[in-house]
């Protein structure tokens, strides 16, 4: 395999040009190649992205992960970037690093952008499946603004641009900007009925508080033409970090590539 060291591919021109961190390793005699898409605000130095790249080195297989700008070593304004700017990522680092019998693994808002990007490269039948892991399609509009924000944080978001929302999982605040939410308008995918042409793996958290297993729920509804696996963990949470999550993880994987129902 080629080293994982972190590469940089630059996505966009001009002043919207910004520098991707990318670590891709390549098997020669791999048949099956894994892509990694993070959550919002997390990076590809995450326990199961990590946990993903190691299983993949062992089996002999390409893996490609990399950090949206605003997010780990990647350049880029966090503030300043949208879900418009991560597609455009994401679909740029898979064209350049990632062949044919993909399979795309995408965790929370990596999952709405796995569902974007094969539904944007569906005529390449590059994407050999897609695994999600609390896929948080839509989220800036279905889970934030419908439902989280009350009228007082809308009105702050519409006024000064930005709220800063406490976050669980760091002591940082993540901060919903107005260009964040009016953005994510327009990649919406669960007003319409999808398909992706190829298997569709669904893992959810029964008491995960972020993406309620309802929310992937309607993703399963979107996809009628799709052959879609719904996997629920009783007790898992929305990160499904714990090792016997890592292991069903890495077991739903090994049956997309082996093409086992």
């Amino acid at each position: 395999m080629t080293s994982a060291e972190p590469q940089f591919q630059t996505v966009g021109s001009g002043a919207a040009a910004r520098q991707i961190a990318v670590r891709s390793e390549h098997a020669d005699t791999a048949k099956t190649g894994l892509f990694w898409l993070s959550g919002f605000k997390s990076d590809m130095s995450g326990s199961k992205a990590v946990a993903v790249a190691n299983w993949a080195r062992v089996k002999g297989y390409s893996v490609t992960r990399f950090d949206y700008s605003g997010h780990g070593m990647s350049g880029g304004d966090f503030e300043e970037a949208c879900l418009s700017d991560w597609l455009e990522e994401t679909q740029a680092v898979f064209d350049a690093c990632c062949g044919d019998n993909t399979i795309v693994i995408g965790s929370s808002m990596g999952g709405w952008l796995a569902m974007l990007l094969a539904l944007a490269r569906k005529d390449s039948r590059k994407i050999k499946g897609l695994v999600l892991i609390a896929p948080a399609a839509d989220f800036t509009e279905e889970l934030m603004w419908k439902h989280r924000f009350t009228d007082e944080i809308r009105k702050t978001i519409m006024e000064t641009g930005r709220f800063e929302q406490p976050s669980a999982y760091s002591d940082d605040p993540y901060v919903i900007t107005r260009k964040l939410i009016e953005d994510g308008r327009n990649h919406l995918i669960l007003n319409r009925s999808l398909q992706t042409g190829c298997p569709v793996a669904i893992l959810q958290g029964a008491k995960d508080p972020d993406v309620p297993w309802q929310h992937s729920q309607r993703l399963v509804e979107a996809l009628p033409l799709d052959n879609v696996t719904f996997t629920i963990v009783p007790d898992g949470d929305h990160r499904l970090s714990w090792p016997e999550d890592i292991d069903l993880l890495l077991c739903t994987i090994d049956r997309m590539i082996s093409h086992r129902p």
